[in-house]
């Protein structure tokens, strides 16, 4: 196991428990998803041992690509990252989350293609929230209501939260206007649909901390876990 990632694990878990102090939270309610993208299976395979469950990869054909050594490990796989429409397949069947649904059309796909599968367990997805310029992915704010009344019928697929990639600033407390946006987003979405959705998921490497204290309930965590990303081959 590297030591290097069970370090650089015990450091963040330090911030989180410091994050969620500050916010009169609990630790164990916010969720550490090991963005695995770019680094190799041996890398991820390294974190499981330290005791991370959750990964989570940018492209679906990077993860098909090294997931044959490590696919029976007992963790959750979550797709971050944009999904075309033409990669929905696969992608209903390699992760157990879609955190980057933006489009009613993908949200179709998903759902037939998971209903194709010998034993479909709902597919939980997220809808992401385009918010800055810093991805141009994301359903626009106003159109919110409407694509997450649209998912809620759809029976192979758990709607369960909101995803956002706010715009990177240098210093962090300066994103958390678009953190606190998106729980606000959250609340109203609720009270319009009448159910719960209990995930939000925000906050990278550099801000995380800013998300816990907003609400996050899933940040996202690469670089500094597993150190700076190489080019994938």
């Amino acid at each position: 196991m590297s030591t290097e990632i069970a370090g650089n694990l015990r450091r963040i878990q330090d911030r989180i428990g410091a994050a969620a102090a500050r916010a009169g939270r609990q630790p164990h309610d916010i969720t550490l998803i090991a963005v695995s993208k770019t680094h190799p299976a041996s890398a991820i395979q390294d974190a499981f041992h330290a005791g991370l469950r959750h990964f989570g990869e940018n492209r679906v054909q990077e993860w098909e690509g090294k997931r044959d050594p490590i696919k029976d490990l007992p963790a959750t796989w979550q797709l971050i990252g944009h999904l075309q429409s033409n990669k929905a397949a696969k992608a209903a069947r390699l992760f157990h989350s879609v955190d980057s649904v933006d489009d009613f059309a993908l949200a179709q796909r998903l759902d037939r293609a998971r209903a194709e599968l010998s034993s479909p367990d709902p597919l939980r997805v997220l809808i992401e929230v385009h918010m800055g310029e810093e991805t141009k992915s994301g359903v626009r704010e106003a159109d919110l209501p409407n694509l997450a009344a649209q998912l809620l019928p759809l029976p192979h697929l758990n709607f369960a939260g909101l995803m956002v990639i706010p715009p990177f600033l240098d210093n962090p407390d300066a994103v958390r206007p678009y953190f606190a946006k998106l729980r606000q987003l959250r609340d109203s979405l609720e009270a319009e649909i009448g159910r719960e959705l209990p995930v939000l998921s925000m906050g990278m490497s550099h801000d995380f901390e800013a998300a816990i204290v907003e609400g996050a309930t899933e940040v996202r965590v690469g670089t500094a876990l597993f150190g700076i990303r190489t080019a994938p081959q």
